[in-house]
């Protein structure tokens, strides 16, 4: 059976990242948009990314254009808006889909591993989140309204 670290994929700078490099760190995937009321989020993600680094913390961006057109724009622009507006320094990697034929592999695997409200795979929206523990188990999947900081003393207790 594949864990987290078997996969890999491209960054916004087109260069491929394999999971196996984010081994023994807990994870919160999350899948983005530079145009969704949600969007404020950067900022507690980045605030959770500055506070626990040092402990083995990792967030990772996936932009996705699949919900209300919301992330339109190139992956340069996508890093460029993050950068500037939210002052983004976590990985963002190549804008992709979270849902339907073209599923990113990794993203099969979250949601298999953790299915939403009543089994369901799909994703409902824009900053969805998988926290994935330091064995690369998916270990939670917070809906869209979840701030960063409600997530706090989950990601505290993997540390």
């Amino acid at each position: 059976m594949p864990t987290i670290y078997d996969f890999e994929h491209p960054l916004n700078t087109g260069e491929t990242k394999s999971f196996s490099e984010y081994e023994n760190q807990v994870l919160l995937i999350v899948n983005t948009a530079s145009k969704c009321g949600f969007t404020p989020q950067y900022t507690g993600l980045q605030a959770l990314q500055d506070k626990y680094k040092d402990k083995g913390f990792q967030v990772l961006g996936f932009p996705c254009d699949q919900f209300g057109h919301q992330e339109p724009g190139s992956d340069q622009e996508i890093e460029q808006f993050c950068s500037l507006t939210y002052d983004v320094d976590f990985p963002l990697f190549k804008k992709s889909d979270v849902n339907g034929s073209n599923t990113n592999d990794l993203y099969k695997y979250l949601k298999k591993q953790a299915p939403g409200l009543l089994g369901s795979q799909s994703i409902k929206w824009n900053f969805t989140k998988f926290l994935v523990n330091r064995n690369g188990e998916v270990v939670g999947r917070y809906a869209p309204n979840a701030t960063p900081q409600s997530l706090e003393k989950d990601i505290e207790k993997l540390l």
